[in-house]
């Protein structure tokens, strides 16, 4: 396979086609090799319009999907960036091409170390890596972005806590079979601002709190 020419198309006929203009985030998708995150069993279907599984119950997100969470965040060079749920590591290697420090956390070792190992063996800005359970008491520290790469049935304030002042929240928040992606926005020591941005559904994060009960 071409993977070069693999991933150009992807980008053309996905990513592109779903709204994702940013050249900037054009670039950092067509540059970092996915192919090189996808399990080995998968690397077939490494630039598929489709999640796939990374084991643990786990998938990698569809590429088109990252492109959103990219564009909506719009990351600044001088941003600090936070991914919670590292998976395979992709995402936070496109957020180390756009921001000037990129931390990512995830609850499963066996995905950080894996996710270390890939990152290490290619040419990118340094990420740093923790396994930490998001939901902890412990405070995550304070960014310009954060990308939430599961869902939560319902919303968790605490992460938009750890944004600075105008930083961005991608998260998606719901149940299947409708999940709705947001973007908080922090305006003031004590302001935030919602913008929803599209309908999905995607995994929750571990440990994220439970659905209201539904009511008659």
């Amino acid at each position: 396979m071409d993977t070069r020419a693999a991933r150009r198309q992807m980008v053309d006929q996905q990513i592109r086609t779903w709204d994702v203009l940013d050249a900037r985030v054009l670039d950092a998708l067509a540059a970092i090799p996915r192919e090189a995150f996808v399990p080995a069993p998968y690397r077939d279907v490494a630039f598929a319009d489709a999640p796939i599984p990374i084991g643990l119950a786990q998938t990698m997100l569809a590429p088109k999907l990252h492109g959103r969470i990219l564009q909506a965040l719009d990351v600044d060079p001088a941003d600090s960036a936070l991914e919670v749920g590292t998976g395979t590591g992709y995402l936070a290697a496109c957020l180390s091409k756009l921001a000037a420090r990129t931390k990512s956390i995830d609850i499963h070792p066996q995905f950080i170390d894996q996710a270390r190992a890939t990152l290490a063996a290619l040419p990118l800005a340094p990420v740093e890596l923790e396994v930490r359970d998001a939901f902890s008491p412990a405070p995550l520290g304070e960014y310009g972005v954060i990308a939430l790469t599961g869902s939560m049935p319902r919303y968790d304030a605490r992460f938009e806590r750890a944004l600075a002042v105008g930083g961005r929240l991608f998260a998606v928040v719901g149940t299947a079979p409708v999940m709705e992606a947001i973007l908080v926005r922090r305006v003031g020591a004590d302001e935030w601002v919602r913008e929803s941005l599209f309908e999905t559904v995607i995994e929750p994060l571990i440990g994220a709190p439970a659905a209201d009960p539904f009511v008659f």
